[in-house]
């Protein structure tokens, strides 16, 4: 019998017991996004050590997960090559602007999408001038209604009672901002790009260390490179 099958019956069991495992490993480490041992990334899923250590070699072997000097895991360039094919119009007509983000306000900036009740980054661009900067690497996810990116793809929807604070501000400046929602101590400003509908494609978004930084002239010039990219895809 097939590991984990359930008859392909549906819901149940996964398919390959041992494919969910590794797709979980991924999601875990960009989830928390930084490098982590052997140990930790098996007590977070549950999962014995050598089971654990089997999966990140696998991983390792195809370049999705890679080592520090330490001996942590953390995700590899693999993913980034993957990524590559994830709504490539999208990349495509986003990179500059990215670009052009990082060189105006000399901050990491990214593109995510949504699926389903989570953010997904597809991109990211980080500053190469910068005495320090913040690492966001692509397949990094968090629920669509926390952070800034979540926030923005949310903006176009309409509005309910239900909204939280953070969301109604957004709509009113035009962009979305959080402290700390996804990674703490850091700021992240995002704006909507807009389809032809008037809904979400997807979102541009900065991330900082939020010391003094002037938000609004950030958050404008997200906006901007945001409907730029929107009117590219048009």
């Amino acid at each position: 019998m097939a590991e984990g099958n359930d008859g392909g019956q549906g819901g149940g069991t996964p398919q390959s017991q041992t494919l969910d495992r590794g797709l979980r490993v991924l999601e875990h480490l960009a989830a928390v996004g930084r490098p982590q041992p052997i140990a930790e990334i098996g007590q977070a899923l549950g999962l014995h050590r050598s089971i654990t250590y089997r999966l990140l070699r696998t991983l390792e072997d195809h370049q999705l997960v890679e080592r520090d000097p330490a001996g942590h895991y953390w995700l590899g360039l693999g993913i980034a090559g993957l990524a590559r094919g994830v709504r490539a119009d999208l990349q495509t007509a986003a990179l500059p602007w990215l670009n052009a983000l990082v060189t105006e306000l000399g901050m990491t900036a990214f593109l995510v999408v949504r699926a389903g009740d989570e953010t997904v980054t597809v991109t990211s661009v980080e500053p190469q001038d910068t005495a320090a900067h913040v690492v966001y690497r692509p397949g990094t996810r968090h629920p669509v209604g926390r952070g800034a990116p979540g926030l923005a793809l949310l903006m176009p929807e309409a509005p309910s009672p239900e909204d939280r604070e953070a969301l109604r501000e957004a709509r009113r400046v035009g962009w979305a901002s959080s402290h700390g929602e996804v990674i703490a101590g850091l700021r992240s400003i995002a704006a909507p790009v807009l389809g032809p509908d008037g809904g979400a494609r997807a979102a541009l978004a900065v991330v900082f260390v939020d010391e003094g930084a002037d938000t609004g002239r950030v958050g404008r010039a997200v906006t901007a490179a945001a409907q730029r990219v929107g009117a590219a895809l048009r």
